[in-house]
């Protein structure tokens, strides 16, 4: 068993490190206050060709492996949470049901912007009435000889307003008293489509989320993604590989809280001492390093397995639970070691605190993944 890295993965975390910290970080807490989207960074991005990495060359992309995007989402979001989850996105949920399930001619059309930047990606999934139960689905896609007419409402969707285009669901039909739901690539330009950016967010400030009013929207059949009716399988095994995007994402958030917390810690003294001197203090140190060391090997097992073909549903949903809770725990413990300035915006924890909390929500609640577990190890 091997854990080292391999020389193109040692290469690309070298790469991104570096550029997260001259080009991501040091703006991260003005972005978080006046919310303003990173579009330059993506753009630097796009030139270092890290928008489609985990995507075949042939279009456009880099051809790396999940590990890789692994390691690019953590460094990202160590330097900022909102351009972490805008890169999660546009690859796990915007790029890779078109790379997953579309036609040749589809990836030329839609994948290729993706991978060159030119279109961030985003997946219309979520709805007022239907969060947790996907199921629940509410939009719907007629025919109408050569068409689908979609109506519906979609909510808390990432990257929309930067998005050419994105796969939605959409009920097509009923079978047996059951939604037949299907995934259709839409135009964000199509006549009757409208995003709205309004909303008021405890945290990820940067990070660009929106809503979906979707009106007589007309799309011809030929952009149904993958077969009709198979849209429930389709974002089931979306979200598997997005959630080893916010496992990554907690793990970088985390680790940026550790170190600022470590970094405090060496430095405030109290009672003649610095607070890194008192066993108490050491001791929620010596838990943040050790739970971000097990987290990161969660979410490197569950991308070496995707990579490897294997099933990895489980191991996504554990990466993603564990990871997720574990940043919240740190970063509310790096608050708390910082003491009244952890309170403070300018000394970032609080900040890391409020963007973690997203990661148990997004992509399935911690109750969700739980839910997801129990069913891959027999409880039914």
């Amino acid at each position: 068993m091997d854990f080292s890295l391999t020389a193109e993965q040692a290469m690309i975390r070298r790469t991104i490190k570096e550029f997260a910290a001259e080009e991501v970080e040091k703006g991260a807490l003005e972005r978080d206050s006046n919310k303003e989207f990173p579009k330059e960074i993506f753009n630097k991005l796009s030139d270092l060709g890290m928008m489609g990495l985990p995507f075949p060359e042939e279009y456009g992309g880099a051809g790396a492996d999940t590990i890789s995007f692994a390691i690019v989402v953590e460094e990202l979001s160590k330097a900022c949470g909102s351009t972490g989850i805008t890169y999660s996105a546009h690859i796990s949920l915007g790029g890779a049901p078109i790379n997953m399930f579309g036609t040749k001619a589809q990836k030329e059309k839609y994948l290729v912007p993706i991978c060159t930047g030119e279109s961030l990606g985003a997946f219309g999934l979520t709805e007022p009435t239907a969060g947790s139960d996907a199921g629940g689905t509410q939009t719907t896609a007629v025919e109408d000889g050569d068409n689908f007419v979609i109506n519906g409402n979609k909510c808390f969707i990432t990257n929309a307003s930067y998005a050419k285009y994105l796969a939605l669901t959409a009920v097509t039909g009923m079978e047996n008293n059951k939604k037949e739901i299907s995934a259709i690539i839409v135009p964000t330009d199509s006549e009757g489509f409208s995003v709205i950016n309004n909303y008021e967010k405890m945290g990820l400030h940067a990070s660009n989320t929106t809503e979906l009013v979707l009106e007589e929207v007309r799309v011809p059949k030929e952009n149904l993604l993958g077969e009709r009716g198979q849209g429930f399988k389709q974002f089931l095994a979306t979200l598997d590989g997005g959630r080893i995007g916010i496992g990554a994402m907690a793990v970088g958030i985390a680790q940026a809280a550790y170190e600022k917390a470590l970094q405090y810690a060496k430095e405030r003294k109290q009672f003649g001492r610095s607070l890194s001197q008192f066993q108490v203090t050491q001791f929620k140190i010596a838990d943040m390093a050790m739970k971000i060391e097990l987290a990161r090997n969660m979410v490197y097992k569950a991308a070496w397995l995707k990579d490897q073909g294997k099933p990895f549903s489980k191991e996504a949903a554990m990466c993603k639970l564990y990871a997720s809770e574990i940043c919240m725990e740190i970063t509310n413990q790096a608050v708390q070691i910082h003491g009244g300035n952890g309170y403070m915006k300018d000394y970032h924890v609080e900040r890391f605190m409020r963007d973690a909390k997203l990661l148990e929500i997004g992509e399935g609640t911690s109750e969700v993944q739980r839910m997801v577990i129990s069913r891959e190890v027999g409880c039914y």
